[in-house]
């Protein structure tokens, strides 16, 4: 499981327009449509060409846990690509980024410090530069560690050292055990 990653396609999705399908006759028949075969789909979701077509006229209501899982993974990677762009763009560039996160926050600074981690709570508008990044990290497939990692860095500067007016001898922050994580455009 990917959570910082599917937190940032969560806070994407909430800038749709309209929701995906939801049925798996009509989520069959938008990815076929979208990937312009049932070979293609069945390829991708690892099931049979025939079955596809079964699914497409919906002759199959119901799939098997494992199926609708992909199946809707796969029709929301792909509903409303210009809408999903132009929301990524404009955290990116104007509007930033709001996190939501209650995990343990730790930190090293220099010796004589109190350097201790402890759970926090914290919500913090992240500017536009902090997004782009996590954003650019996300499409080139950063793992969630590497997201994780981009995530503190923004805390630090951000909420930390609140853009170099305090804590300038904070060397780095770690973000663990995370009990709440949901990112907002």
């Amino acid at each position: 499981m990917s959570r910082f990653g599917d937190g940032l396609d969560a806070a994407v999705h909430k800038a749709f327009t309209r929701p995906a399908p939801k049925s798996a006759g009509a989520q069959m028949r938008y990815l076929v449509k979208q990937l312009k075969g049932t070979k293609a789909v069945a390829q991708m979701l690892r099931i049979s060409q025939r079955t596809v077509e079964r699914y497409v006229k919906d002759q199959i209501k119901k799939p098997r846990a494992d199926l609708a899982a992909r199946l809707e993974h796969e029709t929301k990677a792909r509903w409303q690509p210009q809408i999903r762009a132009k929301a990524r763009q404009k955290a990116a560039t104007t509007d930033g980024i709001v996190i939501d996160v209650h995990a343990r926050l730790g930190y090293t600074a220099p010796i004589g410090t109190t350097d201790q981690d402890r759970i926090r709570h914290l919500t913090v508008a992240l500017p536009p530069q902090h997004a782009a990044r996590l954003f650019d990290a996300q499409q080139q497939g950063a793992s969630d560690d590497r997201l994780r990692e981009l995530t503190a860095e923004a805390l630090k500067e951000v909420y930390f050292q609140d853009g170099g007016s305090r804590a300038g001898s904070l060397q780095e922050v770690q973000i663990n055990d995370v009990i709440h994580l949901d990112f907002e455009l």
